[in-house]
């Protein structure tokens, strides 16, 4: 079993930067895809970034390319998200999230996904 905490979410300007973590419990974190997504207030719940097993192929959704970073750390059992240029619009609640996968790629599809995350908040006011 594996549990994810997130932290790092907060109230920030258009424009400032934000850097979510995503520490893991458990000793399988090595064997997971893992994923950021998140959710806004009357919308479903969509992809950020996501990152295979071994940390070495990512994947963004096209919003956030080139302005938001996903890494993995194996050793540390820890996922950050680093966000720059940060937009209104991109305010929601951010998850991260693990799924077992054998074949080290990204995992796209959230029902794929194993273990969540409860979220953390992030607001960008413009």
């Amino acid at each position: 079993q594996v549990q994810l905490a997130e932290s790092g979410g907060g109230l920030v300007q258009a424009g400032d930067s934000l850097r979510l973590s995503c520490v893991a419990t458990g000793r399988t974190f090595r064997e997971l895809a893992m994923g950021w997504f998140r959710q806004a207030p009357g919308k479903e719940r969509e992809f950020v970034a996501i990152i295979n097993r071994s940390g070495t192929s990512t994947y963004y959704r096209e919003a956030v390319k080139g302005r938001f970073t996903i890494s993995k750390d194996n050793a540390k059992n820890t996922m950050l998200l680093q966000m720059t240029s940060l937009r209104p619009e991109d305010t929601a609640v951010y998850y991260c999230a693990g799924a077992h996968e054998p074949y080290d790629v990204p995992v796209v599809t959230a029902s794929q996904y194993d273990f969540w995350g409860q979220g953390t908040q992030v607001t960008v006011s413009s």
